[in-house]
């Protein structure tokens, strides 16, 4: 893959025009995405953005409890920027309450892994994480910004 790079990055700097049909097969790195459903979950959207793109949505609900997702990194790219977005439903104590998911933080060099959609603080805080290595994704607290509805 770093050989296909190398003759791209080489081409685009001498000038040369490519056909747009070659430049898109030149293949990217990848990471998977597992979100799964809790117990205490009725249903769940979440959609996942790097670097300000969408590149995933999750549907979970009674009938669907788990979903995996390939997802494609910029190339080029080690460390990218991502949120979760969406709602969840969840029943407790013979109630139902819905959650809004916005949250945020950086992947480093994610390529090859696999992270978990996490919910913690009673469904409130939403991160990915690689429980084989802690150091891939970092949460930063808060809501994440892309996640933010406009209102009129």
């Amino acid at each position: 893959m770093r050989y296909k790079r190398a003759i791209l990055f080489s081409a685009l700097l001498m000038g040369c025009s490519m056909h747009p049909a070659w430049a898109q097969s030149v293949p990217s790195s990848t990471f998977t995405v597992i979100d799964e459903r809790a117990s205490e979950e009725v249903s769940e959207v979440s959609r996942l953005y790097v670097n300000g793109n969408l590149v995933a949505t999750f549907h979970l609900d009674l009938n669907k409890s788990r979903e995996v997702k390939e997802i494609p990194l910029p190339a080029g790219r080690s460390d990218v920027d991502y949120a979760l977005c969406g709602e969840i439903t969840i029943t407790r104590n013979g109630h139902t309450e819905t959650h809004e998911v916005s949250s945020a933080g950086q992947l480093h060099h994610p390529e090859g892994h696999v992270l978990d959609a996490v919910g913690s603080r009673n469904f409130t805080d939403f991160f990915l994480m690689d429980y084989n290595d802690s150091a891939v994704a970092t949460h930063r607290q808060g809501r994440a910004a892309v996640c933010a509805t406009p209102s009129s």
